[in-house]
């Protein structure tokens, strides 16, 4: 994880000309793409695990992030739950940039930022929130099998899932890092909120 890294991934999403939601009437919520590395070196994205306690969506695999305090941008507010949630406390210098706004099943609309840790983030779980953190290498939204597309009875919209942590990530999750690898990563403008969401995940 280098600074070529920090500054292509800065240079993509400055040309990506990003869609807001602001006209829906849902709940503003935002997710940190928090950029670290892992005991080898490599690049690598944050995923937690929702502890079980969670009054909402407990148990199931997240970025870090919640809903926007009043007068709160989504990058300020990412950068809060980043705090909140794994540890580090990173300025507004962090932010590479954000991803197109994405609305979910379960009434939020998710503004995904981009935020640059860099080599020596420390990650500290609160217990509260977070049952589990994982360091997960970039290399893995590379693979051939990203992404895994599907459908379900009650759509007609393709079910994204991206296999990874040895289960399967679905939407909005893998809607988001699937766009992080697009434009982040390759410089492409693919939109991702056509992907549709599991039934367990509508409420």
């Amino acid at each position: 994880m280098d600074e070529r890294l920090r500054r292509r991934m800065l240079a993509n999403l400055q040309r990506f000309e990003r869609r807001s939601d602001t006209d829906s009437g849902l709940r503003a919520a935002a997710v940190s793409l928090l950029l670290v590395t892992n005991e080898q070196g490599e690049a690598c994205f944050v995923m937690t695990r929702r502890a079980s306690g969670m009054r909402n969506h407990a148990g199931q695999w997240a970025l870090p992030g919640g809903r926007l305090d009043a007068g709160e941008s989504a990058a300020q507010a990412a950068l809060r739950e980043t705090a909140e949630e794994v540890g580090p406390r990173l300025p507004s210098e962090s932010v590479l940039g954000l991803l197109d706004d994405y609305p979910t099943r379960s009434g939020f609309v998710i503004t995904p930022v981009v935020v640059w840790a860099g080599p020596n983030a420390e990650l500290v779980r609160n217990p509260r929130e977070v049952a589990e953190i994982h360091r997960v290498p970039l290399a893995v939204l590379e693979q051939p099998e990203v992404p895994l597309l599907s459908h379900i009875p009650e759509s007609e919209r393709p079910l994204i899932s991206i296999p990874m942590l040895d289960t399967f990530i679905h939407a909005p999750t893998a809607a988001i890092l699937y766009q992080l690898r697009e434009v982040a990563l390759r410089g492409a403008s693919t939109r991702v909120d056509h992907f549709e969401q599991p039934v367990f995940a509508w409420s």
